[in-house]
């Protein structure tokens, strides 16, 4: 009998998560909908993919937008909140933690022989974790399934996440499944403030002791981030890059591809990179300015739209516009795969890894940690040889 489902409880298991959930957005989505749905029994089906569905909707991260929706569920906006803190701040500190090491040693070369297995093995884990979504959100529908179809085909063709796209999908189900009977229709401050350095141990990166003013910077750029980027947390690294290298020139191209490949070998969120890129710009005080800018758009998008989203979750056509935008979701995920497998998939070795990952989980129920810690290892195996070679 498992535990009941109390604010502790969920804190405790989204700790865990954000400690040891490795894979990226649609390995995230996919434990929590194994482990509290199907396995604690936490939160029912509906509760489940109602949160999906706003997640989807809304603009920044998935799995941090869905790991506040369930905690919203659960306790308004403290459970938000305290679900929120919990899954966010275990790989933000680990990810400060090594953007700490990558200033100090001025690179982590180790990350290239790591990220070449575990990035091949996330692949297995996505895979299994897209495939249990497409089967809880379609079961026989064959409209959400052709739906699905559609949004695998143009998410893996544009090699993007179209936000326009899941609210047609929501309309078309609607209109096909619960038709209305009627269309309704209804910064001057100090200048001194600005340029003064502050405390060289919080605010030195990569360059000199930064100033209050590019922590503003900092803060308002991520914010946009959070706000206007739609899709997984693999979806911001195009903005991202637009800014961070060739906008403000804080970073050049070697240290960004560093800073998303910190991301993926990190449990928790995808998008805790930008602490990474925080920390190398404008140390500590980088690194929580880029944290709250991009994750409280995410938080915002949640706690204010929810109560009226629940309210009217019962009615017909809400019901119908709901499944249409989680079938589209799931789609849009299964073509994320395609794209993230030709990214991580690209020799023999790799390809083997991502097989065996998918065996490893579907047949024998290996852990995911496990299976990260023994690919990353893999990688290691295979860069010493080949430079040994």
């Amino acid at each position: 009998m498992s535990e009941p489902r109390t604010t502790w409880s969920l804190i405790r298991y989204f700790l865990y998560l954000g400690s040891l959930g490795f894979g990226g957005p649609v390995a995230l989505i996919g434990y929590m909908q194994r482990d509290l749905v199907e396995q604690r029994g936490w939160f029912t089906k509906e509760e489940y993919l109602k949160g999906l569905a706003l997640s989807q909707l809304a603009p920044g991260p998935l799995a941090a937008q869905l790991a506040i929706c369930l905690g919203y569920t659960h306790g308004r906006v403290w459970g938000a909140t305290a679900v929120g803190v919990a899954f966010i701040a275990p790989s933000f500190l680990m990810t400060v933690a090594l953007g700490a090491l990558y200033v100090a040693y001025g690179g982590l070369s180790w990350m290239q022989a790591a990220f070449y297995g575990v990035g091949a093995a996330v692949i297995g884990i996505i895979v299994r974790s897209a495939w249990r979504l497409g089967t809880m959100t379609m079961a026989g529908d064959r409209l959400l399934w052709g739906i699905f179809a559609v949004m695998a085909l143009v998410t893996a063709w544009t090699e993007s996440e179209i936000g326009v796209l899941f609210v047609l999908c929501g309309v078309f189900v609607l209109l096909v499944q619960a038709p209305p009977r009627r269309i309704l229709g209804l910064v001057g401050s100090h200048k001194a403030l600005w340029s003064a350095p502050w405390p060289a141990l919080l605010l030195t990166g990569l360059g000199a002791t930064a100033s209050f003013g590019v922590l503003l910077d900092i803060l308002w750029f991520f914010t946009k981030a959070g706000a206007f980027v739609f899709g997984s947390g693999l979806a911001i690294v195009p903005f991202l890059y637009g800014g961070v290298v060739q906008e403000h020139h804080w970073l050049n191209d070697k240290q960004f591809l560093d800073a998303v490949a910190v991301a993926m070998i990190t449990p928790g969120p995808v998008v805790i990179t930008v602490a990474f890129i925080g920390y190398l710009v404008a140390g500590m005080g980088g690194a929580i300015a880029a944290g709250i800018g991009v994750f409280l758009p995410v938080y915002l998008f949640v706690v204010i739209p929810y109560p009226w989203f629940d309210k009217w979750s019962a009615n017909p056509q809400v019901k119908a516009f709901v499944k249409g935008v989680t079938a589209a979701a799931a789609g849009a995920i299964a073509g994320a795969c395609f794209v993230l497998g030709k990214r991580a998939i690209f020799d023999w070795p790799t390809a083997a890894l991502a097989v065996a990952a998918l065996v490893l989980l579907w047949r024998f129920k290996i852990p995911e940690p496990v299976l990260i810690v023994g690919a990353g290892l893999i990688g290691f195996a295979i860069f010493w040889l080949r430079g040994a070679a």
